[in-house]
């Protein structure tokens, strides 16, 4: 795995460069890509209806994606690993409620703590789920789909038909939600630091580009002695704490949560990911174009209801989209295979 420790950069080095190089450069193209259609969309959108692009429109349209980029920060570290996380939206339900359930009966409570114990809350679930996937060998589209409904189910019982009200939470904490530092919220700036971390991680990090040697080649990653389950493992925890951080957010974003918090935000996160280029058969793809396309997403949701286009139509379009990144994922996966084989045949003869 570590390319510096190699004695002599022989043509296999050369290689391996050869083929970073590459697929850096076709996803780099693809990120280029979501904002150029992202800026279509808008410039479209506000030719037809121009109050899409007011201040208060577009403020609302980040602060709305800024919780579905989190989210996806934490899916991308999953589906690189050739896994799925489908708990997340439930996930988010937990945290949310925790927060809000804690805020409400103690009002003084430091604002840190709660951030933490949401995190841990997240984590919690995470380490449950991988827990399941590489130490009980059941897939994780199984055991997550699984632990989707449990901890939804767990949110019911918690709340007991209970709700959390804007009144009851401390206006600090609700600020958080709204408030601003030189004209950027809050939630934007949190939400930039965590896609930011996050891709320097898997970028400079050797824990993180061991992520991508496991959703390649599972096999070849174990020969090389890269310890996959406990990636795998961190990998879920990591989303979990990233998804209770989302769900403390969107308390302050909020205000009113009740035991449906979070439901169906599984998919968008998820198509998010894959529209921003993680290819989800796992081993390519950043979380910057992650975050890209759940901005993306967000968008779309927003325009065609200014539109006045029909629900139906909404969830149609996304739907869309999906199919057409996977598509497109598949269609450059196999270009660049031929090209390194190319590359490979060339410099063998």
């Amino acid at each position: 795995m570590n390319v510096e420790a190699t004695p002599a950069p022989g043509p296999a080095v050369g290689e391996g460069a050869g083929a970073r190089r590459l697929t850096e450069w076709v996803f780099r193209v693809r990120e280029l890509g979501i904002i150029a259609a992202l800026a279509l969309l808008i410039a479209v959108t506000a030719i037809l209806e121009p109050r899409f692009i007011e201040s208060d429109s577009l403020r609302n349209l980040a602060l709305n994606a800024s919780i579905f980029a989190i989210l996806a920060a934490g899916q991308t570290l999953v589906i690189i690993t050739r896994n799925v996380d489908l708990s997340v939206g439930s996930v988010l339900g937990l945290s949310a409620f925790l927060a809000g359930d804690l805020l409400s009966g103690n009002q003084d409570l430091a604002l840190p703590v709660v951030f933490v114990l949401g995190i841990a809350l997240g984590a919690a679930c995470g380490l449950l789920n991988g827990v399941l996937v590489t130490w009980g060998r059941v897939p994780a589209l199984v055991v997550t789909l699984g632990t989707l409904y449990a901890f939804r189910g767990i949110a019911f019982l918690w709340t007991d038909g209970r709700q959390v009200n804007a009144e009851t939470l401390p206006d600090a904490f609700l600020n958080l939600g709204t408030d601003s530092v030189l004209g950027v919220p809050f939630l934007v700036l949190i939400a930039l630091v965590v896609v930011l971390a996050v891709g320097q991680w898997l970028r400079d990090y050797r824990a993180g580009r061991e992520l991508y040697a496991i959703g390649s080649n599972p096999e070849g990653a174990r020969l090389a002695g890269v310890r996959s389950d406990r990636r795998v493992l961190s990998a879920f925890v990591l989303a979990g704490a990233l998804a209770g951080l989302g769900g403390v957010l969107f308390t302050a974003r909020f205000g009113t949560v009740d035991a449906t918090a979070g439901t169906g935000y599984e998919l968008t996160v998820i198509a998010a990911a894959v529209v921003g280029g993680v290819a989800i058969f796992g081993g390519t793809g950043s979380v910057y174009g992650a975050a890209l396309g759940a901005l993306l997403l967000g968008t779309i949701t927003s325009s065609l209801i200014v539109l006045r286009v029909e629900a139906f139509w909404q969830q149609a379009s996304i739907g869309a989209l999906l199919l057409l990144a996977i598509a497109l994922d598949r269609f450059v996966g196999l270009r660049v295979d031929a090209a390194l084989r190319r590359r490979s045949s060339r410099r063998a003869a």
